[in-house]
């Protein structure tokens, strides 16, 4: 990205609360902050005490000028694909599931375990504030919420299974769990809700779903996908599963990564298509209208060793067309460093960019199949590590 930004700093206590104008008719991006990870010089990760991560909220009604307009202390994990979170379909509610809990160990240090809590933000309230926490399944990754707005799923890793949860107003409760062979890292649902893809990242595998209101049943149908596929998501249409496949196990080693590409409207629903991305894609989100989808690729940058051959100064978002019947890559545009979570705004005219390393909320406009710097930035109280918007 080239030419100079304009930087909108909000300055304050990190975990604080902050409130701008109103959030009545907005439209929001909510982000989660780890402030506890740091890596070394060697890419090796060191943990810190818990208890300076926030949860921020985005108004983004002006998509060039996005305001946060609330944060919340909440423990929050970049370990994990960058979906433990999401909003209501009515803007009612935001919901944050806590992957990861810092313990303190013997040596004086700490040590990631897998934890359970699932955080109910109440949107509507003035300030915005955390009305409930629920225990859900272990390691609780990603998350996805169905277009009806009743229907909460989240994948828990250390439990190999799904989380069940209705959503009636205000009240989020736990009504069961899908079993799943081994971990799962995130979910998706299709648009007509009937069905959802699961990422059971390490069998290279993405499983469906039956689902028949708030009754969630295995499909008992598995694709095989590209290695480790970390992240999925269906298109607008329910045209296609796309998944991002990081390979190595997750670790960055240069290689390339892939999109792969499932048709759901075939007979039976089939994988017809694999796409090369640049190195350990993560971050993805498709159009809410369009048919555009970027995978953010972290592609050698923020965490990994200083001295290795791919390190590399920016991430890279990879631009996918679903248009004509068939998904191409289209192009690539270069972002911050370590980029975890991509949004589309909800008319999908607008792509939001987190970058963990350097707390940048990057602003890219959408022209057709390519990405437009707008050169606009936000700087977040923290380090970017999910992010979802208010999609209807």
């Amino acid at each position: 990205m080239q030419g100079p930004r304009n930087r909108l700093y909000l300055w304050g206590i990190a975990g604080a609360l902050w409130l701008l104008p109103s959030l009545a008719s907005a439209q929001y991006l909510i982000i989660g902050d780890d402030n506890k990870m740091t890596w070394d010089e060697a890419g090796k990760p060191a943990l810190s005490a818990p208890g300076k991560d926030e949860v921020v909220i985005v108004d983004i009604k002006s998509p060039e000028a996005p305001k946060i307009v609330a944060s919340l202390p909440l423990m929050n994990s970049v370990v994990g694909p960058p979906t433990n979170l999401a909003i209501t379909p009515d803007e009612r509610l935001a919901l944050v599931a806590s992957s990861i809990s810092n313990q303190p160990q013997p040596d004086g240090g700490f040590k990631g375990v897998p934890d359970n809590k699932l955080f109910v933000i109440d949107l509507k309230s003035t300030p915005p504030k955390l009305i409930t926490t629920l225990e859900v399944g272990k390691q609780p990754s990603g998350m996805a919420i169905n277009k009806a707005g009743t229907l909460l799923l989240i994948a828990n890793r250390a439990d190999n299974s799904v989380s069940v949860l209705t959503i009636k107003g205000q009240e989020v409760k736990l009504t069961g769990s899908v079993p799943m062979p081994d971990p799962v890292a995130a979910v998706a649902f299709t648009p007509d809700g009937a069905h959802a893809l699961v990422a059971r990242y390490s069998a290279n595998r993405i499983a469906m779903l039956n689902i028949d209101g708030d009754k969630v049943t295995d499909a008992n149908m598995n694709f095989s996908v590209g290695v480790w596929p970390y992240n999925v998501q269906v298109t607008a249409d329910g045209h296609y599963g796309l998944t991002v496949n990081q390979g190595n196990a997750g670790a960055p080693d240069g290689g390339a990564g892939s999109v792969t590409v499932i048709d759901l409207k075939a007979s039976p629903p089939r994988v017809v298509d694999v796409l090369g991305t640049a190195s350990l894609p993560e971050g993805f989100d498709v159009s809410p209208k369009g048919s555009l989808a970027v995978a953010a690729a972290i592609n050698g940058s923020g965490v990994s060793p200083k001295n290795a051959w791919y390190v590399n100064p920016k991430s890279s978002l990879e631009l996918l067309s679903t248009a004509g019947g068939k998904v191409r890559k289209v192009g690539s545009v270069n972002a911050g460093p370590l980029v975890e979570g991509v949004a589309f705004s909800p008319d999908g005219k607008y792509l939001y960019v987190g970058s963990f390393t350097d707390s940048d909320l990057e602003v890219f406009k959408v022209s057709g199949d390519k990405l437009v710097d707008t050169h606009k930035v936000l700087k977040l109280p923290g380090h970017p590590a999910s992010m979802r918007s208010s999609v209807p």
